[in-house]
């Protein structure tokens, strides 16, 4: 292992990089470690809320790890790492690149190369990200308070702004799935004061140029009335909302279907919907998972986990994991390709799941298509069994039982 004598020079050109404001990045390979999977760390500078920091990537087998540090905790990790496991330290500088790399046989290597780099890479963290919707000349933002007359995002709206364009970002990577064309109509479950309703109606007119249809549907009326008023005031001719409810909404001809917190069977009755459409886009995010909770409180069956669902917290988890399992399984039964995953919906809360059904083409009525529709069934069955669940309400309204 590399002691301090021999690491002496790579510790001098690191802190006379950082010192001179010439580092690029440091890079530890060769690792012997540990700790399990870990293949590589990558090392650059970043300014945070105008402090300097390190950024340290953690690159695993299967992930990456991104934490920052303080410069001196960083540099002081380096180094501990080289003592720990890592053979091999390349230092990239403006000025040169410099080796340190421990031989099999013990030995020690240092080398200076030419620079392999020119310039220093912006390190600011805090720059603004190239978004699809832009804060400047957008009425809608000004009337929903996320914006003033000129544009300026107001210092208490930062974070519903990232959470607009986040959302933005995540659905026109899975409107990208589908052909040309195939978004006519949109139906936004739940809308409330409409943000996200405004911004996907937005970027589908104005990103994409499309002349999407897009209703917002919302129980409280004085929503629907402001954001009628909004949307007028935008001459967004193609954006309407109307007072109702997911159940009571006819969704038919909608190509997108969206439910942004629904809360418990609320979800299902959206996924209903849209599967009763042939809509080829459903993306829920759904929150308070009473229903199926309630079943398993009330069956109580005794399997390999009931040591953990023996304490509420775990069993509100499994509960949440159980119907949006079940959720993405009746959604293949029906044609669509499921993805689920976690997204940030704002700053400040916590994480939630994304449950997106991609409508895939119309399978033929074959030997195969039939065993897979059989199989869905089966695990449907099984899981529910498995966890003493009398019904889910989704597959009540499927009429799948």
């Amino acid at each position: 292992m590399p002691d301090q004598n021999k690491t002496e020079n790579l510790s001098i050109a690191l802190n006379l990089s950082l010192r001179e404001n010439n580092f690029v990045k440091i890079s530890l390979g060769n690792y012997h470690g540990n700790e399990i999977d870990l293949k590589q760390i990558l090392v650059r500078k970043v300014i945070i809320k105008r402090e300097d920091k390190l950024a340290f990537t953690f690159r695993y087998k299967t992930r990456d790890i991104a934490k920052n540090f303080s410069v001196k905790a960083g540099t002081e990790l380096i180094f501990d790492y080289l003592s720990n496991g890592f053979k091999i330290a390349t230092l990239f500088t403006t000025v040169n690149d410099f080796i340190f790399e421990e031989l099999n046989n013990g030995k020690f290597v240092w080398r200076i190369l030419a620079t392999s780099t020119k310039s220093v890479q912006s390190v600011s963290h805090d720059e603004e990200k190239v978004r699809l919707i832009k804060p400047t000349s957008k009425s809608y933002l000004t009337a929903l308070k996320i914006t003033d007359a000129d544009g300026n995002v107001f210092k208490n709206a930062q974070d519903k702004f990232r959470q607009i364009n986040h959302y933005i970002e995540i659905l026109s990577s899975l409107i990208k799935e589908l052909p040309d064309g195939t978004i006519k109509k949109v139906a936004d479950m739940g809308s409330g004061k409409g943000y996200l309703t405004f911004a996907l109606y937005d970027y589908l007119h104005s990103n994409l140029k499309l002349e999407t249809e897009v209703v917002g549907v919302e129980y409280r009326q004085d929503m629907v009335d402001l954001c009628n008023e909004v949307a007028v005031k935008s001459k967004f001719e193609h954006l309407n909302f109307i007072q109702g409810t997911i159940e009571a909404y006819d969704a038919e001809k909608v190509n997108l279907l969206i439910a942004l917190h629904a809360c418990d069977t609320a979800t299902d009755d959206a996924i209903f919907k849209g599967i009763k459409a042939g809509a080829e886009l459903i993306v829920v995010a759904p929150c308070c998972h009473k229903q199926i909770r309630k079943e398993i409180e009330l069956n109580k069956v005794s399997n390999d986990i009931s040591f953990l669902t023996k304490y509420g917290i775990f069993l509100e988890r499994q509960a949440e994991m159980v119907t949006d399992g079940i959720r993405a399984l009746i959604l293949e039964y029906f044609g669509y390709k499921t993805k689920v995953f976690e997204f940030i919906s704002d700053a400040h809360t916590p994480k939630n799941v994304l449950v997106v059904g991609i409508k895939k083409a119309e399978s033929l009525k074959t030997k195969a298509e039939s065993e897979r529709r059989d199989e869905i069934l089966h695990k449907i069955k099984a899981s529910k069994e498995y966890f003493g669940i009398g019904y889910h309400h989704l597959e009540r309204l499927l009429d799948l039982q």
